[in-house]
């Protein structure tokens, strides 16, 4: 006996190759606009209770604007700050932990030209000073 194909598979898996390219398409498409916005993916591991809790909160308003505010108050990026780029003359970081950031002004504060300071650096060493150093720079 021969099997007489009704054509409902080809038809099946024409169906299912069209909206898989569809949806192939609608991901590029959004990557492209995510790209074009500044967006990129950052594929992070954490224990499930804080990757739940962190779920919940990227959905509440104002939750990328007080990330960032954390991120800097935590993460120094050095290129900005000239006077610690000049201190860090002999490593390649990017960032800096603020609190290695605050250390390394304090240890060597007689290399920093306090005249030439930009306003931002000047400000960056206030917070640390505040923040980190409950009010007081040992230089």
């Amino acid at each position: 006996m021969s099997r007489r194909s009704t054509g409902t598979r080809d038809s099946t898996s024409d169906r299912m190759a069209v909206r898989r390219d569809q949806n192939l398409s609608a991901k590029r498409a959004q990557r492209a606009r995510d790209a074009a916005a500044g967006y990129v993916p950052c594929q992070v591991k954490l224990p499930q209770a804080t990757a739940v809790k962190l779920r919940e909160a990227l959905r509440m308003p104002g939750f990328e604007r007080a990330l960032a505010e954390f991120l800097d108050n935590s993460v120094v990026e050095v290129a900005h700050y000239p006077q610690l780029a000049f201190l860090l003359w002999n490593r390649r970081d990017a960032y800096l932990p603020a609190a290695e950031a605050f250390a390394l002004y304090e240890h060597n504060w007689r290399w920093i030209d306090q005249r030439t300071l930009s306003t931002d650096e000047r400000q960056l060493i206030e917070r640390l000073t505040r923040v980190i150093g409950g009010g007081v720079l040992n230089a």
